[in-house]
């Protein structure tokens, strides 16, 4: 391929403010052999509650190569508990005091504030959109509600289009007495919200309608009582769920089929989540992620303060435990694998601080990376790819 010198100085002028002119002049050359070499660029957006020091959404920039996350930036938010990101990456929604915050995501990870709107409740404390990116839906822990809320083309949240109260009592008195929503997140063919309840150890299964963009109840998981359900996650190729149990501190493997009148579920498989069993009452299973090509499966757990890794079986949903570990950090709130699936980070709620590891996938081990960052409060965490390359 050849490359005339006018091209070459149309080049420089170009990408001058982002390169060096010896960085400019060796992407000219390696587009002259036809070579064409891109670094990408990910951010991570960890929200966390305000209390203290901390004051909403603090952004990083990610090493994907090292494992490592350099603190950019904080984003004020009010008790900014969870995030999410559109279906169409442009835009992150986070849960707020006022209800839900939405910013538009600028092409070097940065936030730009669109606008936020009430939910006619009490604060959430998680959020999905639906797989068309119509709809925002807000889990209610405080007051027992699943929230849909109408997302605009430019990013703007609009009306609150629905609002369902879970009713019921649970069995554990001295917490899950009442409908606590941990989590909303649709099945992966849109048909069914999936929403679970702590408090009355349930998920509700819904079908939105298009006409009215309301919820109908279609289906009950009924789990096992004082298990207290807190996520559930489905496999990239949509046979399967994952759900964690917060009180029992197990994991469960679902299949499910959409294909027909209603929605199917059939419990395949209970694996605990501890290392030991000794002081199990005091344990909480708590975050739950999946790699990227969904081979490997992460659960965190507070008490006893660590990481469980499963390998999936991709043809049947089966998961097979790798490792229990410790990570160094109270109360692993959240974690998420780094975008190359060779490292993980965790949010540790308590002691105020996010540990990276690389993961040994052969020798089954998590290799500590650096020193904790601190940052007061955290509770969510999630990985960003930017929209421009170095």
């Amino acid at each position: 391929m050849f490359v005339k010198s006018g091209e070459i100085a149309l080049y420089k002028k170009k990408l001058c403010g982002r390169m060096s002119v010896d960085r400019t002049t060796e992407r000219i050359k390696n587009r002259q052999e036809g070579i064409t070499i891109m670094k990408e660029k990910y951010v991570a957006y960890v929200g966390t509650y305000t209390h203290g020091s901390s004051i909403g959404i603090h952004l990083y920039d990610v090493n994907v190569e090292e494992g490592t996350m350099t603190e950019r930036k904080v984003v004020p938010v009010n008790n900014s508990s969870h995030l999410a990101i559109s279906v169409n990456g442009k835009y992150l929604y986070s849960i707020a005091d006022e209800g839900v915050a939405v910013f538009a995501i600028e092409p070097d990870g940065d936030l730009t504030f669109i606008n936020k709107v009430g939910i006619d409740g009490m604060r959430g404390c998680h959020l999905s959109t639906d797989t068309k990116g119509k709809y925002l839906y807000v889990a209610g822990y405080h007051d027992g509600k699943v929230t849909v809320v109408h997302t605009h083309r430019d990013g703007r949240l609009g009306s609150v289009m629905d609002g369902v109260f879970h009713k019921g009592l649970g069995s554990v008195a001295e917490r899950n007495f009442r409908p606590h929503v941990s989590c909303v997140r649709p099945t992966p063919d849109g048909k069914y919200l999936c929403a679970v309840d702590n408090g009355i150890d349930q998920i509700k299964i819904y079908r939105p309608t298009e006409r009215t963009s309301k919820l109908d109840l279609v289906d009950v998981l009924r789990c096992v009582r004082e298990s207290g359900p807190r996520l559930i996650k489905f496999s990239p190729n949509g046979k399967f769920a994952f759900v964690n149990y917060e009180l029992k501190n197990e994991i469960q493997v679902y299949s499910y089929d959409g294909s027909g009148k209603n929605p199917k579920f059939e419990l395949l498989q209970t694996e605990s989540t501890l290392a030991s069993h000794e002081d199990e009452a005091h344990d909480a299973t708590s975050g739950m992620c999946l790699s990227e090509d969904g081979k490997y499966l992460f659960t965190s757990t507070a008490g006893e303060n660590t990481v469980a890794m499963y390998k999936v079986d991709e043809e049947t949903g089966h998961i097979e435990r790798q490792f229990v570990l410790p990570i160094s950090g109270e109360y692993p709130k959240d974690l998420d694998v780094f975008p190359d699936g060779r490292h993980l980070a965790v949010v540790n709620h308590e002691s105020n601080s996010i540990t990276t590891f690389s993961i040994d996938y052969e020798k089954k081990l998590l290799i500590m990376k650096g020193k904790p960052l601190k940052v007061e409060t955290p509770n969510s965490i999630i990985f960003h790819k930017c929209d421009y390359a170095e």
